[in-house]
C-alpha cells in the first residue's frame, strides 16, 4: 500500500490539512468532565500547541481551545488521518526492522473503526481506554516508527512519544507505560484533570499497549466463564434453554453475546447505543435486535422452550431488563434468567460508562456536560434499582457474578444493598468476582489468555496457526499432563478446532487460546517453525490480555482470590513487565488502570514477534514461560494449592527454575492460641 509511505512524514503541518468537524457517521465518546480551573485550561492549550510549530499557533489555538470547551479534551481532530484505518499487511508499513512494522500494524487495527469503541477520539474499549491522547501523537508514532532500527527503543509515556533512545538489539523496541501516578494522587479527579492538559491517559489494558484483537480477545474467557458458571452454579455442562442477561456490546463486552451461543444458551444483553447494537448485528455477534419488552419477553420464552441457541440484542437499559424478569417472576412465578452479570464500564461510571435508566442515551449524553453533579446523583439511583431488582431475581434462584468492571463496588458506593463486608483487610460483597469464583481457579493452573496475530493478514495463515496450535496441544495431552490441567486441555483443543467456525475475527486475522506455560512455549516454537519452512506467509505476533495469570494486581477482580492479603499490592504485574523486557519481548507495557478503573489496578503486557529466526526461538522460550510462571510463583506463596502443584512440576521440568514454597499451617488453633497470652 503506497499511501503508507505518507506515515513517515509525520504531523502534517504543510500543507495545513483543513479543519474536520465530528463525523455523525461513527459513535462519539461523551462529553468528558475536565475540573480545570481557567489558569489550567490555558496550560491544556499550551501543552497541546507543543506539538505544532509556532507559526501555525494561531491558526490552531482557537480551534484546540473549542475542542477543550466542548468535548473536555483536545483531540486535535483535524489531524485525523484520511485513509482507511486498519491493520495492512506487515510488509507494507514503511519500517526499518520488522518490529516497528509490526508494532504499526497493531496500533492501526486498534483505531480500525471496525474494531474500536470510539475511533476518532482514539479509544478502542472500555468508554475510556485510549491508544493516544491525540492524533498529533499518532503521527509522531508512527513517524518513530518508520525510523527506528534494532539499537533504538521509542519510548512512550501516557501516549506521547518521548523519542527514540539508543538501546541493544536485545532491547524491547518500545516501552510503553500508560497512567502511571504518584499512589496518593491517583484519584478519580485527578485522573480527569490531568487527561485534559494531555499529561496522562488511561489505556486500559490492550487499548495502550496496542494488543487489543477485538471482541474476539475476550471471547473465549467469556465461553469459559458461561461454561464453568453452568457447572458451578447449576451442575450443568449443557446450557441449552437456559438464559444469561447481561448489558454491554461496545468493546469487549460484545463477546457475551457470541460467548452466549457458542455455550448453546439464550444471551440477553442490554445496549443503550443504537449505533453499538447495530453494528454488532451487522458483524454476526447478534442474531436478534428488540426494542419492546413486551416482544423481548415472548421472544425468551420460545427460545427457552425450543432450548434455541440465540443472542438477543435489546436495544434499551439494562436495568428496564432486570425490572420486567423481575416483574415476570411475581406475576407468573417463572424464572426467566438462570444466569447474570454486567458488562458496563462502571470503572467510569459518571463520564458515559454507566446509563441511567431514567434518561434516554441522547439526554444522559446531554446531561453528563451540562449537569454532571445531577447525572452523578442519576446513576446512583439506577444503580440501586439494578441492584434491587438482581437482589430478589437471587433470592429466587438467578446466579449472578461481577463481571470485574467495578459494577458491585461502584453499586456499593451508591448505597446499593450488595451486603459489603470487610473481610481480610478489604471488601467483599453479596456476589462473588467471577475470579474468584470461576476464573480464579484457571489462573492459578497457569492458563490465561494467549493470543496471536497472523502479520501477513492472510486467512489462510491463521487456519493453519490454528491446525499448529491444535496439533501443538493434542500432543502435549498425549505425552501425559497432571489430571488437574487435563480438563483445561480439553476444553481449549475443543475451542480452537471449532474457533474458525464461529466467525470471530474483527480486524486484523488473530485468534485466542486459553493456554498455560508449556503450551504457549511449544506452540511459539510450532510457529516460528512453521514460518521459517515457509508454512506461513510471514511473521507472527504475539501478545496476551493484560486479564491473565501474572499481568494484573486488581484485588477486585485478577487477584481477587489472593487470601494472604497481598491482593493489594502490585509487585507482580510490575515485576511481570520489567522481566519480560529483557527476555526478549518486542514491547512491554505497563498501565495504572484497567477493567476496574483508574488506581484500582496495576497491570501490563507485551508484543513479541516470530520470525523463523533462532533469536524468535529463544525470546519465545525465555518469555512466555517467566510471562505465566511468575503469577503462579506469587498465587502459590499466598496458599493456593492449584499453584503449588503446577509450580512444583515447572520446577521439576526446568533444572533451573527454584521458586520459594510456603510451610502450610498444619494447626489451625495454633494462631488463635499463640494471642491469648500475649
Amino acid at each position: 500500500m503506497a499511501f503508507l509511505k505518507i506515515l513517515k512524514e509525520g504531523i502534517p503541518i504543510d500543507p495545513l490539512p483543513p479543519q474536520k468537524t465530528r463525523d455523525n457517521s461513527v459513535p462519539h465518546a461523551p462529553v468528558r468532565n475536565t475540573h480545570l480551573t481557567h489558569d489550567e485550561e490555558q496550560l491544556s492549550l499550551k501543552n497541546s500547541l507543543r506539538y505544532i510549530p509556532s507559526h501555525l499557533h494561531h491558526a490552531l489555538a482557537p480551534e484546540f481551545a473549542r475542542e477543550l470547551k466542548n468535548y473536555g479534551h483536545i483531540y486535535m481532530y483535524r489531524f485525523r488521518p484520511d485513509f482507511k484505518m486498519q491493520a495492512y499487511p506487515i510488509t507494507d508499513y514503511p519500517a526499518q526492522c520488522k518490529e516497528a512494522a509490526a508494532i504499526m500494524l497493531m496500533i492501526m487495527n486498534n483505531l480500525d473503526p471496525n474494531v474500536a469503541q470510539f475511533p476518532h477520539e482514539l479509544i478502542t474499549y472500555g468508554g475510556n481506554g485510549q491508544v493516544f491522547s491525540n492524533w498529533a501523537q499518532f503521527w509522531l508514532v508512527m513517524k518513530y516508527l518508520s525510523k527506528l532500527t534494532r539499537s533504538q527503543t521509542l519510548v512512550m509515556m501516557s501516549g506521547h512519544p518521548l523519542g527514540l533512545f539508543p538501546s541493544s538489539p536485545k532491547s524491547p523496541r518500545m516501552v510503553i507505560t500508560n497512567g502511571l501516578m504518584v499512589p496518593n494522587y491517583s484519584t478519580r479527579i485527578n485522573y480527569d484533570r490531568l487527561f485534559a492538559l494531555g499529561v496522562t491517559m488511561y489505556g486500559q489494558m490492550t487499548a495502550g499497549s496496542y494488543c487489543y484483537i477485538g471482541p474476539q480477545g475476550i471471547v473465549h474467557g467469556t465461553t469459559l466463564t458461561l461454561m464453568n458458571a453452568g457447572r458451578k452454579y447449576l451442575n450443568l455442562n449443557d446450557l441449552s434453554g437456559k438464559v444469561y442477561i447481561s448489558s454491554g456490546l461496545g468493546g469487549m463486552s460484545g463477546a457475551q453475546a457470541k460467548a452466549a451461543v457458542i455455550c448453546g444458551c439464550i444471551g440477553v444483553i442490554a445496549e443503550v447505543d443504537e449505533c453499538v447494537l447495530n453494528k454488532r448485528f451487522s458483524q454476526g455477534w447478534v442474531d436478534e435486535i428488540k426494542e419492546d419488552l413486551d416482544d423481548l419477553i415472548q421472544l425468551i420464552r420460545e427460545a427457552k422452550s425450543k432450548k434455541i441457541a440465540m443472542s438477543i440484542g435489546f436495544k434499551g437499559n439494562i436495568v428496564d431488563v432486570w425490572e420486567r424478569i423481575k416483574d415476570e417472576y411475581e406475576i407468573t412465578g417463572e424464572l426467566l434468567a438462570d444466569l447474570g452479570s454486567d458488562q458496563t464500564s462502571c470503572h467510569n461510571p459518571f463520564d458515559g460508562g454507566y446509563y441511567p435508566v431514567q434518561l434516554t442515551f441522547e439526554e444522559a449524553n446531554k446531561m453528563i456536560a451540562t449537569d454532571p453533579a445531577k447525572f452523578k446523583v442519576l446513576v446512583e439511583e439506577s444503580l440501586r434499582r439494578h441492584v434491587s431488582a438482581i437482589n430478589l431475581l437471587a433470592d429466587k434462584g438467578l446466579f449472578f457474578w461481577d463481571y470485574g468492571n467495578a459494577f458491585l463496588l461502584e453499586a456499593h458506593r451508591a448505597g446499593a444493598d450488595v451486603a459489603a463486608r470487610q473481610e481480610g483487610g478489604r471488601l467483599v460483597f453479596r456476589y462473588p468476582s467471577y475470579v474468584q469464583h470461576i476464573m480464579g481457579d484457571i489462573f492459578s493452573l497457569g492458563f490465561g489468555p494467549f493470543r496471536w496475530v497472523c502479520a501477513s493478514n492472510s486467512p489462510d495463515d491463521l487456519k493453519r496457526t490454528d491446525h499448529i496450535a491444535a496439533s501443538v496441544l493434542e500432543d502435549i495431552l498425549e505425552e501425559g499432563v497432571p489430571p488437574l490441567v487435563e480438563d483445561q486441555y480439553k476444553d481449549n483443543i475443543k475451542w480452537i478446532k471449532e474457533a474458525s467456525s464461529h466467525k470471530l475475527v474483527v480486524g486484523s486475522q488473530a485468534r485466542i487460546l486459553y493456554a498455560d506455560h508449556k503450551g504457549r512455549v511449544r506452540i511459539a516454537l510450532a510457529f516460528n517453525q512453521a514460518i521459517k519452512n515457509g508454512l506461513l506467509q510471514g511473521p507472527v505476533i504475539l501478545s496476551r490480555d493484560h486479564h491473565d495469570v501474572s499481568g494484573t494486581d486488581s484485588p477486585f477482580r485478577e487477584t481477587s482470590n489472593i487470601s494472604d492479603g497481598s491482593a493489594f499490592c502490585a509487585d507482580m504485574a510490575v515485576q511481570n513487565c520489567i522481566g519480560d523486557s529483557f527476555r526478549g519481548a518486542t514491547w512491554v507495557a505497563l498501565h495504572n488502570g484497567g477493567g476496574v478503573g483508574w488506581g484500582e489496578v496495576m497491570n501490563g503486557g507485551f508484543g513479541l514477534i516470530l520470525d523463523g529466526s533462532e533469536e524468535s526461538e529463544c525470546n519465545a522460550r525465555q518469555m512466555l514461560s517467566w510471562d505465566v510462571l511468575n503469577g503462579v510463583a506469587r498465587r502459590c506463596w499466598s496458599g493456593n494449592s492449584n499453584a503449588a502443584d503446577v509450580i512444583h512440576q515447572a520446577m521439576q521440568d526446568e533444572s533451573r527454575l527454584e521458586v520459594t514454597i510456603p510451610h502450610d499451617v498444619l494447626d489451625e488453633c495454633l494462631i488463635e492460641s499463640s494471642f491469648q497470652n500475649v
